[in-house]
């Protein structure tokens, strides 16, 4: 009862709408402070117009000793570790590398994928990638890679990291939006995308 007779009052409701205002008004500000912000990275950026690339490709000096190796994890029965071998999962040795004496281990394997680098299993497109004599063509695609990707291959630290980003399907494997391009060979490293099938 106290508390309607209290909003019922002139002064209470102009000191609530006071107050709303005044948070409005806030929030306005601090948002657009944010845009004006990113507005300026963002020009910063595209002035600069030099991708500073950071990848360093190991060309396989095998006096180099790898006591750990980071591998492509989310296989469900094979892996590719970053010395290119791929091996079933049960073969994955406690460091993250492959057995290179189990049978099923073999590096730089390219089964299953097609001259033009796109391949059907995500693992063996990592290690075909990751063949030394990739390189130039991995160079060339960093060097022109599009403004839309930018952000995510300047977060690539090295070949390995490379691989795994280029042969995750993107958005030249799809048309319309909802069907792969070639649904047998989905994951590229290539330059081009997957060649256009007939549905």
């Amino acid at each position: 009862m106290v508390l309607r007779r209290l909003l019922r009052r002139r002064w209470v409701l102009g000191v609530v709408l006071g107050l709303s205002l005044l948070y409005f008004v806030t929030s306005t500000l601090k948002q657009e402070e944010r845009t004006v912000r990113d507005r300026t990275l963002l020009q910063t950026r595209e002035s600069d117009h030099h991708i500073p690339w950071r990848v360093k490709f190991n060309l396989g000096n095998s006096s180099r000793q790898i006591t750990q190796c980071r591998n492509s994890i989310q296989g469900k029965t094979l892996l590719t570790d970053e010395l290119g071998y791929v091996c079933e999962r049960k073969d994955l040795l406690v460091n993250g590398c492959c057995n290179v004496n189990a049978p099923s281990s073999r590096q730089y394997i390219c089964k299953s994928c097609l001259p033009n680098g796109c391949c059907s299993v995500y693992e063996y497109c990592v290690s075909c990638c990751l063949q030394p004599d990739k390189q130039p063509l991995l160079e060339r695609f960093l060097n022109r890679a599009a403004e839309g990707f930018q952000n995510l291959f300047t977060a690539v630290e090295d070949h390995f990291e490379l691989c795994l980003a280029k042969c995750r399907t993107s958005s030249q494997s799809v048309q319309h939006e909802n069907t792969y391009r070639n649904p047998q060979a989905k994951y590229c490293y290539g330059e081009s995308p997957p060649e256009l099938l007939p549905i």
